[in-house]
């Protein structure tokens, strides 16, 4: 995260299994390994298993088993249904146990050898390997000592009357355990009892007692579980890809469909599906961020800043493009102050929020940490510069517009009396021919062509001629791993498919969004400047808040805050300037001027936190300095009066 350039991810290369830790091990084990238990089997999560799945599953099970000795024929999987019924009721510490058929050792022949005497009765020219034999010819009568399992009428009737209500019973609690997350553990152990345990032969199951742990020759260990809940799963990938938002994606569809196929609003309103939508930005915009991330890691310099230049900002200006195109068609101007929020609000809740939620998460596991206070200077001098660019014209105007007032009234009745008006106000807008199209027009245009060069210049500055500012590593955790070379877990074609349809999928999301959210501004209570400064900013970057809280966890204070710095950098240089172009080629009406509130909360945000980066050290007492500003700020959001035009 230098500069707003996302050159590395985490999770987008494939670190070797010996530099994970034991942790992160356990996440992926197969749970088929005996082992002594670590302190009590009894805890919470365990004692939540049993009243959230494991009372009904084993209920289940003793109804099977009843209907499987009902049957007579299929009395040996009563025989096991009863056994499991009581082990998936408490299955932590026991073991599921694949045992040797008896039938099998009839069939182990020794070939004859011979006798192998002291070595001081012979010489050491004894024969030690058995003089071979001939395999002996099978006789037709014989008949083969392996079990035929698919030849038994118990084995239908079970098939029939039993499987699919335990399938059926162990899928419903694999999927809300896996929608959990924290209790995937017993997600694969149902996984694994549906796909194998219940397919095998009743005979070879054996349930071995809890306090034994050394496992039989004659058997193999097919499942054992000692914890249904694990906190460390948020860190579980599949594939790379972070198991939240892999549970996310059903919620895209879920969105696309009521959202076009329910275009009347029966099945659903549009507060439900206005919540949806934003929420299925969320796994999108973490999808697109890998996608960007997989090609650049495998691209050069040139690739990975254009793709990041292009599509690291696609989230949200899909949404503030789409959002401005219906208030244009609308005719509706609140939509332009929603997207200016919007901005504002990203700005704000990457200044404040994030490394402050950092520093408080940070701080309460490690006393103090210390972060590179030259590339914190780096970050503090561009955020200077983005903000005072962006809101050069909102000062041009306030120093040169003409003050316009509202509903005034002369208490006096004389006409060269004191007036009382409401109202008063700036012509910011291009009603002011004179001052805006002379004027504040050529200003917007000028600062739409410089952030970006400035952008860059700063990524030739943090990645190529000035790269080791960004090498010194201030935290005590920094140890470097084992030397490899890294394996990227998409290939350079499936990033580009999945970043296309991602993209598609988030324009048709953000239209969606757009669509249902005007119920919303006109019916809510609640002041249309916090709605945009903090569901509508803040939602799309929840995938990289995430990951600067994982930084701050490691003792990695200065990635958390190249996250937050990268993501205001590219509000400023990049998303900014891209809607003004849009604006030349298609005019809907979007003009770079803010609101004071927007204007003062911006610059205050940016002091402060240039303050706190002063001395390359945090704490989590500086974090709550930040958030309690950023609370306070959204305060004055929440009880600020509508927007012009909403």
């Amino acid at each position: 995260f230098q500069f707003g350039f996302k050159k590395w991810k985490s999770h987008v290369t494939e670190r070797p299994w010996e530099d994970r830790s034991e942790i992160v091990k356990e996440l992926y084990s197969e749970l088929k390994t005996v082992r002594a238990p670590e302190g009590s089997l009894v805890t919470c999560g365990n004692v939540t298993y049993v009243l959230l799945f494991g009372w009904w599953t084993s209920l289940v099970y003793l109804l099977i088993s009843v209907l499987m000795f009902v049957t007579v024929i299929g009395a040996p999987y009563g025989k096991l249904c009863w056994k499991l019924a009581f082990y998936f009721l408490w299955p932590f510490g026991k073991s599921i146990q694949k045992a040797t058929h008896p039938l099998r050792k009839c069939c182990l022949k020794f070939p004859e050898c011979e006798a192998i005497p002291e070595v001081d009765e012979v010489k050491e020219t004894s024969p030690l390997v058995p003089h071979p034999q001939p395999a002996p010819a099978r006789t037709p009568g014989t008949r083969s000592c392996k079990p035929r399992y698919w030849c038994r009428v118990s084995t239908y009737v079970w098939l029939i009357l039993g499987y699919p209500v335990l399938f059926l019973t162990h899928a419903l609690v694999c999927f809300f355990s896996w929608t959990l997350v924290f209790t995937i553990p017993v997600s694969k152990m149902n996984a694994r009892t549906i796909s194998i345990i219940l397919l095998m032969p009743p005979e070879l199951v054996r349930i071995e007692n809890p306090k034994k742990t050394e496992v039989s020759s004659e058997s193999e260990v097919m499942l054992c579980c000692y914890r249904a809940f694990n906190f460390y799963y948020y860190k579980y990938t599949v594939d790379g890809m972070n198991v939240f938002a892999v549970n996310l994606l059903p919620l895209v569809i879920i969105t696309l469909v009521i959202g076009y196929a329910d275009k009347e609003n029966r099945y659903a309103s549009s507060p439900v599906k206005f919540t949806t939508a934003i929420g299925s930005i969320i796994p999108l915009s973490y999808f697109i961020g890998m996608a960007i991330a997989s090609i650049s890691a495998q691209s050069n310099f040139a690739v990975g800043a254009v793709l990041n230049a292009t599509f690291g900002s696609i989230t949200e200006l899909t949404f503030y493009i789409t959002a401005l195109l219906r208030g244009f068609r609308e005719g509706n101007k609140c939509y332009e102050e929603i997207v200016k929020s919007a901005l504002t609000g990203t700005l704000l809740g990457c200044i404040l929020l994030v490394p402050g939620v950092c520093m408080i998460i940070g701080g309460c596991k490690h006393q103090e940490q210390r972060f590179n206070s030259r590339s914190a200077g780096v970050g503090s001098a561009l955020l200077f510069i983005s903000v005072g660019g962006v809101f050069a014209p909102t000062l041009f105007s306030k120093a040169y517009g003409n003050l316009v007032c509202q509903n005034c009234s002369n208490t006096t009745e004389n006409a060269t009396g004191s007036f009382t008006c409401h109202n008063c106000h700036y012509d910011l807008s291009e009603n002011n021919y004179s001052l805006f199209h002379s004027h504040i027009e050529p200003l917007v245009y000028s600062v739409s062509v410089l952030l970006p060069a400035a952008y860059l210049i700063g990524l030739i500055f943090t990645l190529k001629t000035h790269s080791h500012i960004y090498d010194i590593h201030i935290s005590d955790c920094h140890v470097p791993g084992h030397q490899h070379i890294p394996v990227v877990h998409w290939s350079r074609w499936r990033a580009v498919i999945i970043l296309i349809m991602a993209t598609l999928l988030m324009s048709a999301c953000a239209d969606l969004t757009t669509l249902h959210i005007e119920p919303i501004l006109s019916n809510s209570r609640v002041s249309q400047y916090f709605i945009g400064v903090t569901v509508l900013a803040m939602i799309p970057e929840i995938p990289e808040i995430v990951n600067g809280i994982q930084f701050a966890l490691q003792n990695n204070i200065s990635l958390s805050f190249e996250v937050g710095s990268s993501m205001a950098v590219q509000v400023c240089m990049l998303q900014i300037p891209v809607l003004i172009l849009f604006n030349v080629f298609y005019d809907v009406g979007f003009v770079l001027i803010f609101s004071d509130l927007h204007l003062w909360a911006s610059i205050f945000s940016v002091i402060l936190v240039n303050y706190i980066f002063m001395d390359g050290k945090c704490d989590y007492f500086q974090g709550t300095a930040l958030v309690v500003v950023y609370l306070i700020l959204l305060a004055m959001y929440f009880f600020a009066p509508s927007p012009a035009g909403c």
